[in-house]
């Protein structure tokens, strides 16, 4: 598609929904905070990036030039205890770091393939970045906003929320007293700062610290806020188009992100901010220690006592689209079912329409009612994408376009009333926005697996060389046989079709 439409975006640094302006017209700027690898990916993370990964295939899609910028925080992301998450991981699994890092970015590069998610354009790790972000660190010693103290290197937050009355704060809504009394960074160290809303920029590293690096103040390892702030500085800029990342990550993190980058700099990191919600349980907050938690690998075993069933990943990720990335969405089984049954409707939908046809001859020329409102439920998917990303809306356009499909096929609107070109139109709308802009396939039918859809078609043909020899025994047999692998046949006046029950 080439024409570039406009969009409107809700961001979380205005408050409301902005009709988008990109800094280079045509092209656009995206980070967004990745994993920290130090255990699995949980379901929560894995909507962020389904949501982000629409989005930067939406945007590709109407026309524009995206570089998406996604981070591996590897080092720097401390426990309330003031311990590193890696270094942790590193303990409790026995292994150096860096197996931990490399061991769940695999991991996660793993679940992201499973979600049928695009990479980004450029995947930067923290630990690769360390000269970046010593150097930012100095930036903003320089600007008077980072003080050394016992080899570490704070951030003054009370001189910099004086100063920038109009910056700390803005982005996750709340008021200088009340950030300052939530902040709980570095409880370790909080006898050096000289307030407890001060978070560290560098850590001087303890004797018994794995990762440690040389800086001009000690050997010590970068503070967690701090990467994004370099590496996005780094790759897209001083001020980018596009910030995202989870809603629990607006305080304290991107919070700093932007005092660090306005503290080095004087400038904005990002025009735009983007939160994606939370994840709901059967309408509580997932929590480990209350046990109300499942994992992507539990919801598509079923091996868990919150689900009856176990869901696959196309159908999960279906679920998390059918609600707009900014709302909670509640996990129960109830709904996973009717997502199955919505998912399911909508590949063979997508399947049957492909299949059709329209004789020029029985088309008298004229636009009819019907190709008005198939044009105009295109147009709605469309503008539910503009905005803010509105996956639900464009979704509920699909399944309208689908009811014109199933009364074509069965003969409750007449051939001549669908203009063909309108026909193929709604072909190509249909299968383009589940794939390349929903990101969906049809794994029931092997969607792409050449092997199964060619297996499928010849065991299909020799069921229709036996009926048409009127040989309902081995008719009956193959339908059977196929039903009790999960595979349903559909003789229809269209033809024959398959898919998974």
């Amino acid at each position: 598609m080439n024409e570039i439409r406009t969009i409107k975006l809700y961001s979380s640094l205005s408050g409301k929904k902005e009709v988008f302006e990109p800094i280079v017209p045509g092209r656009i700027g995206m980070y967004v905070c990745g994993p920290t690898v130090y255990n699995d990916v949980h379901l929560g993370n894995c909507r962020t990036f389904v949501s982000f990964d629409v989005i930067y295939r939406y945007l590709q899609h109407i026309g524009y030039k995206v570089r998406y910028v996604r981070n591996i925080t590897d080092v720097g992301h401390l426990l309330d205890d003031g311990e590193d998450r890696m270094s942790k991981g590193a303990r409790l699994d026995q292994l150096e770091p860096m197996e931990v890092a490399q061991k769940y970015t695999v991991g996660f590069h793993d679940m992201m393939r499973i979600f049928n998610t695009h990479s980004p354009s450029i995947e930067p790790r923290a630990t690769g970045h360390i000269p970046e972000q010593i150097a930012m660190v100095q930036d903003i010693i320089d600007r008077g906003y980072g003080y050394i103290k016992n080899g570490s290197v704070y951030f003054d937050v009370i001189k910099f929320a004086k100063e920038n009355p109009a910056v700390y704060g803005k982005l996750s809504g709340r008021v200088i007293d009340e950030l300052l009394a939530e902040s709980r960074e570095n409880l370790k160290n909080q006898d050096e700062k000289n307030h407890p809303a001060d978070f560290a920029i560098w850590i001087k590293a303890s004797e018994e610290h794995i990762m440690r690096w040389k800086s001009p103040w000690s050997v010590g390892f970068p503070g967690w806020h701090l990467e994004c702030s370099a590496m996005s500085t780094k790759y897209l800029g001083q001020t980018f188009d596009i910030h995202g990342g989870g809603g629990d990550l607006k305080f304290p993190h991107h919070e700093n992100e932007v005092a660090q980058n306005f503290g080095a700099c004087g400038c904005q990191p990002a025009r735009y901010w983007l939160h994606a919600n939370m994840l709901l349980l059967n309408g509580r907050k997932m929590s480990k220690s209350e046990g109300n938690t499942i994992s992507p690998q539990e919801l598509f075993s079923g091996d868990s006592s919150f689900v009856s069933k176990g869901y696959s990943p196309m159908v999960v990720k279906f679920f998390m689209l059918m609600a707009h990335y900014r709302s909670t969405l509640d996990i129960t089984d109830d709904a996973l079912l009717a997502a199955e049954k919505g998912f399911r409707k909508l590949m063979d939908t997508n399947k049957l329409l492909q299949g059709m046809s329209i004789d020029p001859r029985d088309f008298d020329g004229s636009e009819s009612d019907t190709d008005r409102a198939i044009l105009q439920l295109i147009d709605e998917a469309y503008q539910g994408m503009d905005d803010d990303f509105n996956t639900a809306m464009a979704l509920a356009s699909l399944n309208e376009l689908g009811s014109y499909v199933n009364k074509l096929a069965n003969k409750q609107i007449a051939a001549g009333e669908v203009a063909p070109w309108v026909l193929e139109r709604l072909k190509t709308v249909f299968h383009t926005f589940i794939s390349d802009i929903l990101g969906l396939k049809d794994e029931t039918s092997g969607d792409g697996d050449d092997t199964v859809d060619g297996l499928m078609e010849l065991i299909l043909d020799i069921r229709g060389m036996a009926r048409a020899q009127k040989d309902w025994t081995t008719s009956d047999k193959i339908r059977d046989a196929l039903a009790e692998v999960g595979i349903q046949v559909k003789d229809g006046k269209e033809g024959v079709s398959w898919s998974k029950q």
